[in-house]
């Protein structure tokens, strides 16, 4: 083919859009192609951004594949300014891989990264940042360190993570910013968003592992989050916290004791009765038991569900935590989960199998019950094989040894020889350390010997030598066997073990001895050097025990060893000969010979090579190769005095300061609402004392001064505080609602908010004894905030401080789950009768002038969600009938929890004694506030309870046990995604921005076909019963837009609705993930349902 032909066959393959330097046939792939890649730089300059899509495709598909598209840096940097965002996406993950070796050309696109910072995608101002930190020059690291802190303080949680991520890389790009990368770490460290956690974690054991403190106040939130962390992350926090938990907390094992304040029972009970003879010291025993850190505890069991994760690195981080840091009776935890992963692939297996060999030389008992799951498989690779031989000679008790060595005997024949061998070892090991099978392995042994594999008989005859040498007298034949072996075995290893045994115990064998030694000599200079060192030996303890029938031949063979090759040989010769030759120079040496050579010498004890090897962490690469490798890192020892533990408690932030007030987000019909509720003759009766405070304030905290002994005095007290709180609360709420009305938008008219608030009036009040004042239709006077001083210290502040938080869902946790003291009362469900004729008792002019045109507002009037569900029917609970639903109240234990309302029926003929619901196994971070113990439920009786769950955003089930005096019954709860968000008002542009700012990931669309079509606000209402949400005002025909939070995380929740006809295309945007994918699953079942 000629040249031009070639250059033809390229254009040809070039227009097509193939690559043609793919055929190593092809001429072109040794001549210099000035035209490649032409047809991509051409469709990257065009103006069509199809084009230009297709182009980033195919050169990203290049970079997947391996190849060079350095060449086309230029005209795709060109594209960073793209309006489309697909386009946009493709050109940054471009420019993160050449970045750094095209920095010249980056430099030039800094402020255009800079811009897509701003952007409303959240990918693309994270792939802007992750470029930006791929660029490799010095010079813009304050570039770099400005952009960090920016997107430090990003909405989204993916632009954080990325941020995280970024610290490392300009840590090692300019070490000199590492005290304004700790500031960064110490703010990231703060945020509660599980998907951040784990990068930031990693960012600060790069930059600052030592700086412990940062840690304090962050341990118990990252020990919370730990279940619901990305798996890389909970792999980087754990050993992270690993780290933490050997600094801060006592050894668990250090007086041999459980850590739960019980010390370790004896396994045998004649060591029992042997501790029961010495009371006396298990009184000074007693007094040194140790007690766990509740932090400690806390660690260990948030970890321990993580064993079952299906990602092997998450499970071996935990049993690395546990192995270092847990009591020893509690690593019985981690053993079925390893075992587990056995069934892994090979590389995971080994790792595996590893550990599992360090771990058994201490704890061997918990892995016995295991054994079966360590035998080898015939399509085991050679290096699981052998460590699986490892564990199995570990392993090996008296109980267990006849079962172990039964199976050695089919691993012995196997074909692979280096496995065979090390059997053998393995063997070896078992007989010397279980006395009781020494005889029965030797004798298995010897017949190996006879068979026709030369490693098998070498490795049985080093073995053999070894046992031997436990009772060399009692095996005088054996010694005799091998010494008429010793002319057909090849094995180096073997033929020397057969001569030193004939040398050491030449007495037993005196007259085969020296016959030995002749057919040895003729050999010799055939023979490898480990052979020729016995045979010296062997001629040197001849000389001494025998000196006549051998001179002559240890003679000839010290002469053949004087001019022998090796200088290891020839130095060996000269120092023996000048101690057995006495006439020679060096005679002195003579006397000493019998005492240097015939000394009486130990046993040898095999030992395993991972005996000491639990001075390495468990799971890390240093432990697998045995030694430290590069940036290994030892684990530090326990402290003999833990530190201060009160360096973890977090303060929870003041909500009242003295004359000022913590500023919260304006809840829409918040402020509304207390001025349409109290009327001035209210106001007037809270009067303030000279102090600043109320009142009642100074009646309460007078009556804090009383004998706290006293119950009467006591009792009295509580009522007093009971009966005044509501008074206290109106005050307080005035001056908060004539506050956050000041701060309201100005478009929000005094009508609209007037009738949005007397829609809340029926639930405002909890207690049932005081009926609500009659709603007023017009607006109240506006009255400026007052500034209010912190009330004096008394026993109903934590109630106040309970009831006050049920008026804010956005407000923060107190971090308590505590219920509220008398709550029974306020706890009582409203029938549907009551509901009824509470809606109908509203102004009917308010009731048709509500804002959005819906029953529903925040933490007032709700849309009950009527369906109730069964989890306990007649026929499993003997005649108790246990139902539960959901309100859509605010729950009295926490605002963090979803209030459930549980209908508990007896329909049996008995009664039914001392009814609970409990909750003994909940996951991590999900939490219970249940009802009292009823007594007594009689038959055909029915009893309402309402009970507070905090779900932790899990769309999981829960498992609950309601239990009688006589039975336990499991039930399981689940909750409709509709029921874990709660109504946050938005006004419209608010929504619009919130919606931008979680695009991408964090939203979900779908198509759903209504069978009869909705209009107007019978639609909306339908929304409002399926999802408790509340309706945002949309300026776009036919669109309905809804906003809320969810109820434990308080993570966004937004929802779009675009109705044409009987066709909805939903749009959920919400920061969780599985929520808002669930969301819109469920909200489109249900409206088809419709």
């Amino acid at each position: 083919m000629s040249y031009n032909a070639s250059g033809a066959e390229r254009a040809l393959s070039a227009g097509s859009g193939e690559d043609a330097s793919v055929d190593p046939s092809s001429s072109t792939f040794f001549s210099g192609d000035y035209k490649k890649n032409d047809d991509l730089k051409q469709m990257l300059d065009s103006s069509k951004d199809q084009l230009k899509l297709e182009a980033m495709k195919r050169i990203v598909g290049m970079v997947a594949k391996g190849k060079d598209a350095s060449d086309l840096f230029p005209a795709v940097v060109k594209n960073v300014v793209s309006k489309n965002s697909e386009v946009k996406k493709l050109v940054f993950v471009y420019l993160m891989r050449y970045a750094e070796e095209q920095q010249d050309l980056a430099l030039l696109s800094i402020s255009t990264f800079q811009r897509a910072l701003k952007d409303p995608n959240q990918l693309i101002r994270a792939s802007a940042l992750r470029v930006l930190s791929s660029i490799r020059v010095p010079i813009i690291s304050p570039i770099m360190m400005i952009a960090i802190k920016d997107s430090v303080q990003d909405m989204s949680p993916y632009v954080r993570k990325t941020a995280a991520n970024a610290i490392p890389k300009l840590y090692s790009l300019d070490p000199e910013l590492k005290d304004e990368l700790v500031q960064v770490i110490e703010k990231l460290l703060a945020d509660k968003t599980t998907l951040v956690a784990g990068s930031v974690v990693t960012a600060f054991e790069e930059v600052c592992p030592d700086r412990i403190d940062l840690i304090h106040k962050n341990y118990r939130k990252l020990c919370n989050l730990l279940v619901d962390v990305d798996e890389w992350g909970q792999v980087m926090i754990i050993s992270m916290l690993t780290r933490y938990a050997r600094t801060q907390f006592a050894d668990p094992n250090k007086d041999g004791t459980n850590g739960d304040g019980t010390a370790e029972r004896p396994f045998y009970d004649d060591e029992a009765e042997h501790s029961d003879a010495s009371e006396d010291k298990e009184e000074s025993a007693a007094a040194k038991v140790y007690m766990m850190d509740p932090d400690h505890r806390l660690l260990l069991r948030n970890t321990k569900p993580l064993l079952q994760s299906r990602n092997a690195a998450v499970v071996m981080a935990v049993v690395q935590l546990y192995y270092h840091c847990a009591p020893s009776s509690e690593l019985i935890n981690v053993v079925r989960p390893m075992v587990r992963l056995l069934r892994s692939h090979r590389e995971v297996q080994s790792v595996v199998l590893s550990n599992v060999a360090t771990m058994a030389q201490k704890y061997k008992n918990y892995f016995e019950p295991h054994l079966k799951s360590f035998y080898v498989r015939s399509n085991d690779p050679t290096h699981v094989r052998l460590l699986k031989l490892e564990i199995l000679t570990s392993l090996a008790t008296e109980s267990s040894i006849s079962t172990i060595l039964r199976e050695f005997q089919t691993y012995v024949t196997s074909s692979d020889k280096e496995f065979a061998a090390a059997t053998i070892q393995a063997i070896g090991r078992c007989a010397t350390r279980i006395s009781e099978v020494t005889d029965p392995c030797l004798t298995g042994l010897v017949n190996l010997m006879s068979k026709k594999d030369e490693t098998v008989v070498g490795e049985s005859v080093v073995v053999i030598k070894r046992l031997l040498q436990l009772e060399p007298k009692n095996h005088a034949d054996i010694i005799k066997h091998m010494a008429k072996l010793v002319n057909t075995i090849v094995v180096p290893m073997a033929r020397a073990s057969i001569l030193w045994l004939i040398g050491e115990y030449s007495e037993l064998v005196p007259k085969i001895a020296p016959d030995v030694l002749r057919n040895m000599a003729k050999t010799f200079v055939g023979e490898d050097d480990i052979v020729k060192l016995q045979i010296l030996n062997l001629a040197t303890k001849l000389m001494i025990t025998n000196h006549k029938q051998t001179h002559v031949l240890a003679q000839y063979v010290f002469n053949l060893a004087k001019y022998d090759a090796s200088y290891d040989i020839r130095d060996r010769a000269r120092l023996l000969r000048a101690m057995i030759f006495p006439a020679e120079k060096g005679a002195g040496l003579a006397k000493y010979a019998k005492k240097v050579f015939l000394a009486s010498k130990p046993a040898p004890m095999p030992e395993s090579s991972y005996k000491d090897r639990d001075s390495l962490q468990l799971g890390s690469l240093s432990l697998m190769i045995n030694q430290k490798a590069s940036g290994y890192r030892e684990l530090p020892p326990f402290p003999d005095a833990p530190p201060d533990p009160s360096v973890r408690n977090v303060v929870e932030p003041v909500t009242w300061t003295a004359g000022t007030k913590k500023k919260k987000p304006v809840k829409a019909g918040k402020a509304e609402k207390e001025k349409a509720f109290y009327s001035d003759d209210d106001e007037s009766e809270s009067t303030e004392g000279p102090d600043g405070s109320s009142a009642e304030e100074a009646e309460d905290s007078g009556a804090e001064e009383k004998d706290e002994d006293d119950e009467d005095e006591e009792s009295t007290e509580e009522e007093s505080s009971e009966s005044d709180s509501d008074e206290e609360l109106e005050e307080t709420e005035k001056s908060e609602s004539s506050e956050e009305e000041s701060e309201s938008e100005s478009d929000s008219s005094e009508s609209d908010s007037s009738e949005a608030s007397s829609d809340e009036e029926p639930q405002t009040k909890k207690t049932p004894t005081k009926a609500a004042p009659p709603a007023k239709a017009t607006p109240p006077k506006a009255t400026p905030p007052k500034e209010t001083k912190p009330a004096p210290a008394k026993k109903g502040a934590k109630k106040e401080e309970n009831l006050l938080d049920l008026l804010d869902f956005g407000g923060e946790d107190s971090g308590t789950s505590q219920v509220i003291p008398n709550a029974a009362a306020m706890l009582v469900p409203r029938t549907a009768d009551a509901r009824q004729a509470a809606s109908e008792s509203r102004p009917a002019a308010v009731a048709a002038s509500s804002i959005f045109g819906l029953d529903s507002v925040v933490s007032g009037q709700h849309v009950v969600a009527e369906q109730e569900y069964e989890f306990l029917n007649r026929i499993t609970g003997g005649g108790l009938v246990a139902a539960y639903r959901f309100p859509r109240t605010a729950c009295l234990h926490s605002p963090r929890m979803v209030a459930v309302e549980v209908r508990l029926t007896n329909q049996g003929s008995e009664e039914v004694k001392a009814i609970k619901l409990t909750g003994s196994k909940l996951p991590s971070g999900v939490q219970l506030a249940s009802f009292n113990e009823i007594a007594l439920l009689a038959p055909n009786g029915s009893s309402m309870q309402t009970i507070g769950l905090n779900l932790n955003d899990s769309t999981q089930p829960v498992n609950l046990e309601v239990c009688t005096a006589e039975r336990q019954f499991a039930v399981t709860l689940k909750a409709p995604v509709g029921e874990l968000v709660a109504p946050k008002p938005l006004q419209e542009t608010a929504f619009n921005e919130a919606q931008a700012k979680l695009r991408g990931m964090n939203e979900t669309s779908s198509a759903a076909t209504l069978r009869n079509p909705l209009q107007g606000q019978e639609f909306a209402k339908a929304v409002v019963r399926i999802v408790n949400l509340i309706q945002v005002p949309s300026s776009e025909s036919q669109t309905f837009k809804f906003s809320g939070q969810t109820v434990s995380g308080q993570s966004a929740v937004l929802v779009a609705c675009k109705v044409n006809a009987n066709q909805v295309q939903l749009t959920v945007n919400c920061d969780k993930l599985v929520i808002g994918s669930m969301l819109a699953k469920e909200l489109k079942e249900a409206l088809e349902r419709l």
